[in-house]
């Protein structure tokens, strides 16, 4: 016997925005809502330009990728993809000096935790820095790559992987896998939202064209605008640019030049810092600044000066306000991406965050009586992430001896969020790193940024500090051995794009 539908069920998803959250957020729901009992409408308009800079990710990514059933390959070519291990800071901690945040975890086994180990020989001449101690720097100075297989162990477990992709291809090719399973797209530009009157939740958006749009659940997806989770219901936002200060980002692409590199590079400029993206296509670069201190044809004329290769087109600059929505559910709609908040792409999180609220969407899907349970828990889930992804964020600033110009003065002396206060005190006085339920990034990534910046602890592990000083240069040698013979006969990363992922018209490198 079959039975019926439940009565309260969600029956149709309007999706207000396309770009990468738009159409992540689609596919997502193409792939768990198949069977066409729930209607799944985009809206967005070519009059609306998308962001579209977000070209680095963070290992998760993956796992969104992998949860659609989507082909690697295939999507690496679609994309213009490259391969990620981390991100190499140059400038950040003092001017000459460098340090990669590898993905992964540092050693050889998860069970046997390095950097108080390391912290014990911190100076020795062979002691090295602790990068040396992650797989993913080891292969990743070298521009090399490697893949491991599902049934891989061993050492591969310390190794973690993300991509580099432009992000106006990755919307397109979810488009496609989103429309080729039922999704319907409609070209229009919302002017109006209409609120029911007993509740105050959303009963349809109005189009320029006199369309209506009704659905049981909205999606914000609009960007930086909010329409519907500010512009309509008026959430409130939490203005973080007294930790942040950046304020704006001109981008501008240019040509490949040199060796294919797997990891995004940061560099500090005086009023900010300069991602370079490398993909097969193009490299991508940008400058996001502050704009108390350099104006934007400076902050343009500084990132034209740095670039690799020709310039591809001309600097193009975004406006934002670094901070969160005060809810990201209100009534009957979830802001994902942009509309929920802006955390400048620092440590590559913008897409993940995108991910997060996808998945917590799903955990937590609601029927058409919109629990308040299931709201609360969302937002609680939700704000939490940004919170602490803010406070990693944050420390890069913080960490800094620069005395070169006001923006890095302002940065090193200013009062931080007692939550990064707490951990940062934690650390220097034991050398350990607090975890908490909410953190995105582990203790290895906030090792790398820490040790990385020259934040020294005065203290360390007391049981470590036991062992015989002897033993422990044996064990750490036998580390750095270990992993520098894994990754040397691992190819170039741009050879194995070519053998298994390259782009039809990729430009040879």
């Amino acid at each position: 016997m079959i039975s019926a539908a439940p009565p309260d069920r969600i029956r149709s998803i309007a999706i207000i925005g396309g770009g990468t959250a738009g159409w992540m957020t689609a596919a997502a729901c193409a792939r768990k809502l198949p069977d066409g009992s729930c209607s799944i409408t985009l809206v967005e308009s070519p009059e609306i330009g998308t962001v579209g800079v977000g070209e680095a990710t963070i290992p998760p990514i993956r796992l969104f990728n992998q949860a659609l059933g989507i082909d690697e390959s295939e999507f690496m070519r679609a994309t213009q993809g490259t391969f990620k291990l981390g991100i190499e800071f140059h400038d950040w901690a003092r001017i000459g000096h460098r340090y990669m945040h590898p993905f992964g975890i540092p050693g050889v086994r998860a069970d046997a935790p390095v950097h108080q180990r390391w912290l014990q020989l911190r100076g020795e001449p062979d002691a090295g820095n602790f990068e040396d101690y992650f797989l993913n720097f080891v292969i990743a100075r070298r521009d090399h790559m490697a893949h491991p297989s599902l049934q891989s162990g061993g050492i591969w477990n310390q190794y973690a992987y993300a991509y580099h992709f432009d992000a106006g291809l990755y919307a397109a090719f979810l488009r496609r896998y989103a429309e080729a399973r039922g999704v319907a797209r409609i070209d229009g530009k919302v002017v109006d939202v209409e609120l029911r009157g007993a509740d105050g939740f959303v009963d349809a958006v109005k189009l320029e064209d006199g369309r209506r749009i009704e659905a049981d659940l909205f999606i914000d997806c609009s960007g930086f605008r909010g329409l519907l989770i500010e512009g309509a219901l008026h959430s409130g936002y939490d203005d973080w640019t007294h930790w942040l200060p950046c304020d704006r980002a001109v981008a501008m692409p240019c040509a490949s030049a040199g060796a294919l590199t797997p990891y995004t590079r940061s560099t500090a400029r005086a009023a900010g810092w300069q991602w370079r993206i490398p993909l097969q296509h193009r490299t991508g670069n940008g400058y996001v600044y502050c704009s108390r201190h350099v104006g934007d044809d400076e902050a343009a004329a500084t990132l034209a000066g740095n670039l690799d290769g020709a310039p591809l087109g001309q600097p193009r600059v975004l406006k934002f306000v670094t901070g969160r929505r005060r809810k990201f559910w209100s009534r009957n709609v979830i802001a994902i991406g942009l509309s929920a908040g802006f955390l400048e792409p620092l440590e590559s999180t913008s897409i993940h965050l995108i991910q997060k609220s996808i998945t917590h969407l799903f955990n937590l899907f609601p029927d058409r009586r919109f629990s308040p349970v299931l709201i609360e828990e969302f937002n609680r889930l939700a704000l939490g992430e940004y919170d602490h992804i803010r406070d990693f964020v944050v420390l890069h600033y913080k960490a800094n001896t620069r005395d070169d110009a006001p923006l890095w003065r302002y940065c090193r002396d200013m009062a931080i969020p007692d939550s990064l206060a707490w951990r940062l005190e934690h650390f220097r006085g034991t050398g350990r790193v607090l975890r908490y339920a909410a953190d995105l990034f582990a203790a290895p990534n906030w090792l790398a940024v820490l040790l990385g910046q020259e934040v020294w602890p005065a203290g360390s592990d007391p049981l470590v500090a036991r062992h015989d000083r002897a033993r422990l240069r044996r064990e750490l040698a036998d580390i750095r051995a270990t992993l520098q013979g894994f990754a040397t006969n691992m190819p170039a990363h741009q050879d194995f794009i070519a053998r298994h992922c390259a782009a039809a018209g990729a430009g040879s490198h």
